[in-house]
């Protein structure tokens, strides 16, 4: 059976652990701290008093497929026809859509290692064989042409930005990307979730590139707006109307006051502060821990530090470590590669400033007391 390749994922667990310390700082969690436009409130305050209560269709309210559409034609310059759109219940429903729509059981879906773990879920879920393609520093942890030929690939599904590397593949890249998946029949996948957090980089959407290619984003991460479960995918029309049906059988319909709430989402006053919030942020946390761990360059956009933490030891039983000793949560990197995984760990930047400062102090301390060398042996 399939399923059992299916992988847990260690930073539930560390949150879950993390729990029992009142004092407890987070860098584990990959959620925004930040609350929502507060249109978004008053839009989802008005939706409960007001309703409607019952499904909208399948693939969404026409007036936020509108309103998303206006997004990418005010971002991107881009005239997307709003029946390219689906609305989906997290980003997690467009991705379903997306694998099951193109990808066959026993085909191959091309994914970066590392990357985010649910990519491969997924796929084991759909009888899909993930291929890992390994991505180093040296491609800024971008998969490139040259990293797919020679290989049996029927689907490609790249990140940009890259949980968990916040890398971003630049024009050029893309360009190529989709020359080469055009000319070998490949089908295009682009996770663009954190689209809206990027920093000095020049963000571009797959669909600038590419016709062709299926682009998907969402209201977690740069909307701030998790637990509203919404997401979206942007499709080519031919696979528009089989998503309905998908849709229709797989879950009906997104949630209905979570799409009223969203229709105010686009305060683009208040995303530029979330943007420029976690920009400032991404610049102090890779201050406090460049003594401290080998970090690379500066990661270009999303939440994320991705910490080379070999000196020390094995991810897993650091983030042990560190949970127990100080009570600061991490992710170690195993959720996100088996052939990193144990060298890494990831800082998420989702917490104040004085939390984060707080947070690395305790880890630096404890790391001056033993010493960067044997630490499992000293510490466990």
């Amino acid at each position: 059976m399939r399923l059992k390749n299916l992988t847990p994922f260690y930073v539930m667990q560390i949150l879950k652990d993390a729990s029992k310390y009142d004092d407890a700082i987070h860098f584990e969690v990959g959620q925004p701290d930040l609350p929502p436009s507060p249109k978004v409130l008053e839009a989802a305050k008005e939706a409960i008093e007001k309703g409607p209560f019952g499904y909208t269709p399948a693939e969404g309210l026409q007036e936020l497929r509108t309103k998303i559409a206006w997004h990418y034609k005010h971002r991107y310059g881009l005239a997307i026809d709003p029946k390219r759109i689906v609305v989906t219940p997290g980003s997690s429903g467009a991705f379903t859509l997306a694998y099951a729509l193109t990808t066959d059981i026993g085909q191959k879906l091309a994914i970066a290692d590392p990357g985010y773990p649910s990519y491969k879920n997924f796929a084991y879920m759909l009888g899909i064989d993930p291929l890992f393609i390994p991505v180093e520093a040296d491609t800024n942890y971008c998969i490139t042409p040259e990293h797919l030929r020679g290989r049996k690939i029927d689907t490609l599904q790249i990140s940009s930005p890259a949980n968990p590397t916040g890398s971003i593949y630049s024009k050029e890249l893309l360009q190529e990307l989709a020359k080469y998946c055009s000319k070998h029949g490949i089908t295009l996948i682009s996770d663009e979730l954190y689209s809206g957090l990027v920093y000095e980089s020049e963000f571009v959407s797959t669909l600038q590139i590419s016709e062709e290619a299926i682009v998907i984003d969402g209201f977690s991460k740069s909307f701030c707006m998790p637990g509203f479960r919404l997401g979206w995918v942007v499709l080519p029309p031919h696979l528009v109307q089989k998503a309905r049906e998908l849709a229709q059988n797989i879950f009906l319909a997104p949630p209905t006051i979570s799409q009223y709430a969203a229709l105010e989402a686009f305060d683009y006053d208040y995303l530029e502060h979330v943007r420029q919030t976690f920009q400032k942020r991404r610049d102090l946390l890779y201050e406090l821990l460049s003594p401290l761990f080998d970090l690379g360059a500066k990661p270009q956009g999303a939440f994320y530090i991705w910490a080379d933490v070999r000196r020390y030891g094995k991810s897993t039983e650091l983030a042990k470590i560190f949970l127990e000793k100080t009570h600061v949560a991490v992710t170690p990197g195993i959720d996100f590669s088996q052939r990193l995984g144990e060298d890494f760990l990831r800082f998420a930047y989702t917490i104040d400033k004085e939390k984060m400062r707080e947070g690395v102090a305790r880890i630096a301390s404890l790391l001056g007391q033993i010493g960067s060398e044997d630490i499992d042996s000293r510490v466990i």
